[in-house]
This record gives structure tokens, sequence and C-alpha cells, in this order.
């Protein structure tokens, strides 16, 4: 991946540059309006596109193979109404140990490509009292307790100001958008403030108490680096969190992964509606 050898806004230009060749190569004109990674279990939502071009991670330059179980690690050339989707399925966390690099790359890209509309999905531990296992709780705004900031060094991108405002990360337009097409379609969700943790251990009982009161209303380990990428990139951002369990202390149960990839295996239905429904409407 990307080191610190050369002037970094160098060398990530020079990477991206041999990225969309390679890409170019292999799927021929290549032209995407949206980016949507997937998180923990949302990788199954590329079933909604009949049609699509996939590659491995490993394959792919500036790219490296994703190390946790329901990140597949695979880019797919996607298609809807005639426009194209960059499909990330799986991403890379910060506490796999390989720093920002590997997090911020997909993001760059899809900028690199120019695409201006970023989603971005999760699997969400749920703190607020009122949310289900099952629910999809549309990000209003970000905490971001993951003890560092993707933006930290060098330039990655000269369209990137050095102090980025983010006073709306998650842009309000297509937040409104995706609850009307949602309401329109019968399909429920909720709205929250997401806090973001390095992991990769779950959280004590006593650490979801204090987020609940700062305000969270759910927690997770991703999202919120792409996000901070994306809007200093000028892009209009979108997250969903699937509730995949109830945090520490709200549920009696022990965590697992395993219980969270069930759980998002279970509302892969709606999950599939919620994005089919909502990019059908945005591609338009």
């Amino acid at each position: 991946m990307l080191n610190c050898t050369m002037d970094e806004t160098e060398k990530i230009k020079v990477t991206l540059t041999k990225t969309v060749t390679y890409l170019r190569n292999a799927w021929g004109k290549i032209n995407p309006e949206v980016a949507l990674i997937c998180g923990s279990g949302w990788g199954e939502i590329s079933e909604i596109f009949p049609n699509s071009l996939s590659i491995n991670y490993s394959e792919i330059p500036g790219f490296s193979s994703t190390t946790v179980e329901g990140h597949e690690g695979i880019l797919s050339l996607c298609e809807i109404n005639q426009k194209q989707i960059l499909l990330f399925q799986g991403r890379r966390h910060l506490y796999e140990g390989e720093g920002w690099d590997p997090i911020r790359f997909p993001v760059l890209l899809a900028n690199e490509l120019g695409i201006q509309n970023l989603l971005l999905t999760n699997a969400a531990g749920g703190i607020n009292p009122n949310f289900q296992v099952g629910d999809l709780m549309i990000v209003e705004d970000h905490i971001n307790f993951m003890d560092s900031n993707p933006l930290i060094g060098a330039s990655l991108n000269p369209k990137i100001p050095r102090f980025p405002d983010q006073t709306e990360v998650y842009d309000n337009t297509l937040r409104q958008r995706l609850q009307e097409i949602a309401k329109k379609n019968d399909l429920p969700f909720v709205k929250g403030i997401y806090l973001g943790l390095s992991g990769p251990a779950f959280e004590t009982p006593a650490e979801i108490n204090a987020f609940r009161v700062l305000g969270a209303d759910a927690v997770g380990m991703s999202t919120i680096p792409e996000a901070m990428i994306g809007n200093g990139l000028g892009m209009k951002v979108l997250a969903v969190s699937c509730i995949s369990n109830l945090a520490a202390g709200i549920s009696e149960e022990k965590l697992s992964h395993q219980d969270v990839k069930q759980a998002a295996q279970i509302a892969l239905p709606k999950m599939k509606a919620f994005f089919s429904a909502f990019l059908r409407d945005l591609l338009a």
C-alpha cells in the first residue's frame, strides 16, 4: 500500500493513476455516478444489480485484501437505469493495524473517477433504547472517538482544505431524499448519531452508558474516516447503519461478531429494498 517514503500527495496521485488505468483496461468505459462502500453483512446487496463486473481487491493496484469475516474484498462495476455504480464489497478498518491508507484509498479512487455521491454502510450496536435489532438508521451526524483522524499528515488531495468544515458531513439533501423514498415504499427506518471507535473489542457497559449521555444512538468501528475524507473532497455523503445488536449493558447477551453477521443476514431483504428503491430514484 501507500507509505510515506516520498511526497504523500504525489505518491497517491501515481497510485490512483495506476488503479484507474488497470480498471479501464479491465472494464472499458468507466463513468460511475455513485460509490457504495459495504460494511459487515452488507455485501450481499450486490444481488440487486443483475449485471456487474467484479475484481478481487488483491488484484487491483493500491488495494489489499480484506481480513475481517463478512467483508468479501470485491470491487464491482454495477448498473441501474443504465448508470454506473462502483460497489466496494468490504472495507478495511483501523484495528487491522495497517494505518489509514487502505481505508482512505477507496474514497480517493471514487473522487478520482469523478463520483459525487458517496454512500456508506455499516453494522452498528444500538445505544438508543428505542432501537431494535434489524433497524436501519440513517446517520445524521457522528462523534469521532477513534483516537485519530484520517486527515492527519500531508495533503491527500489539493481539494481537501487543511481544516475542513464538518457542519454537514452527511448531506442533508440526500438524507431527506432517502427518507422520502423509504416512506413512499413503506420501508421503516430510524435516524441517529453514530459514534465511532477504533476497535476491535466491543464496548463495556460503562462506555455505552457514557456514549448515551454524549448523545450517541449507535456505535461502530468504521464509516467516520470515509465520511470525513468524502466531505473534505466536496462529495455528497450518505451513511446507513444496520443495528445488528444491542450494545453492551442494553442487551443481556454477550456480544460476538457472529451474532452481528447473523442479524445482518436477517435484515438483508430490508437492506436490499432500501438501497434498490433509493438508487433507482437517485439515478433516474
